[in-house]
């Protein structure tokens, strides 16, 4: 079992820019891929970003490419979500989870263990 605590969200300005973390407990991250998603009211939950903790490959969507970057610190058993450049569009409960089928999915059904998300805010 892991559990997975987000943090770092919050209210932003345009342009802005935020670090999400997602702590894992129970057990380390090893060969998982960790994946951040977003749902904005009334939206389906939406693929952001994912990592393989234990190999090379990180995949992003399109509509964040140069802006956000995804990244792991192995001491802290964390995976961090830098936002940069932020938009009003970015505005959304951000959600990291983790899979244990080692594929850089975009599909929410390729994750086993969600956290409770972190309320990302961007005014314009």
């Amino acid at each position: 079992q892991v559990q997975l605590v987000e943090s770092g969200g919050g209210l932003v300005q345009a342009g802005g820019s935020l670090r999400l973390s997602c702590a894992a407990s129970g057990r380390t991250f090893n060969s998982y891929v960790v994946g951040w998603f977003r749902q904005a009211p009334g939206k389906e939950r939406d693929f952001v970003a994912a990592i393989d903790w234990s190999g090379p490959g990180i995949y992003y969507v399109d509509f964040v490419k140069g802006r956000f970057t995804i990244t792991r610190d192995n001491a802290k058993n964390t995976v961090l979500l830098q936002m940069n450049r932020l938009k009003p569009e970015d505005t959304a409960v951000y959600y990291c989870a983790a899979g244990s089928r080692r594929i850089l999915s975009q599909l929410t059904t390729s994750y086993d263990y969600w956290g409770q998300g972190t309320q990302v805010t961007v005014s314009s």
